[in-house]
């Protein structure tokens, strides 16, 4: 489909954020900086849809769909820059209704095509995320590789592992089911 992106990414808790930028620098990442993020997702009836607001950048509506697995996934998704995001905000919470807000410092680093995002999630806490966007149409197993030997260097083992995403972390800690995810700090 036009339009359609790729990405290979694992997420996982992140114990020592200090450390975790100094080795990714370490490494040669770039630093990019700072970004306050607030994502609004909506009620989707499939994948997920949501509205991000990062000022000064334009907000953006983006579409995905992503297994919840431990290890790397593939995300499918698809971005489209929004002109008056407010608007587009009421009218989806009219149609869809919010499902969860999330709202994020995030440390952006680039490793080749490696998004590497330190984050601090309110009520989570922090957490990493590695992102590899599909260079080609073909298979993902250099983007695999590249997202294991970085997790390998960043010391990101199994147990801190995060299946599930942002919103459904939140929206299971706000309904009180237990989970093994990462706690508030």
């Amino acid at each position: 489909m036009p339009g359609r992106r790729r990405n290979l990414e694992i997420k996982a808790r992140d114990r020592d954020p200090a450390a975790t930028l100094a080795a990714a620098l370490e490494l040669g990442a770039e630093d990019q900086g700072r970004l306050d993020q607030r994502d609004t997702y909506f009620h989707a009836v499939q994948g997920r849809l949501k509205l991000r607001e990062a000022p000064p950048e334009p907000a953006e509506l983006i579409a995905y769909a992503r297994a919840e697995l431990t290890g790397p996934k593939v995300s499918l998704y698809r971005v489209v820059q929004v002109s008056d995001h407010l608007a587009l905000i009421d009218a989806l919470s009219d149609a869809l209704g919010v499902r969860v807000v999330v709202e994020k410092v995030r440390r952006l680093l680039l490793w080749g095509n490696v998004r590497i995002h330190l984050d601090r999630v309110r009520e989570l806490g922090d957490l990493i995320e590695l992102e590899a966007v599909a260079a080609s149409p073909g298979g993902l197993e250099v983007e695999r590789d590249r997202v294991e030997e970085l997790r390998a260097i960043l010391g990101i083992a199994d147990e801190h592992l995060v299946a599930l995403g942002y919103a459904d972390l939140l929206t299971r800690r706000s309904r009180g089911v237990q989970h093994s995810e990462p706690a508030g700090h």
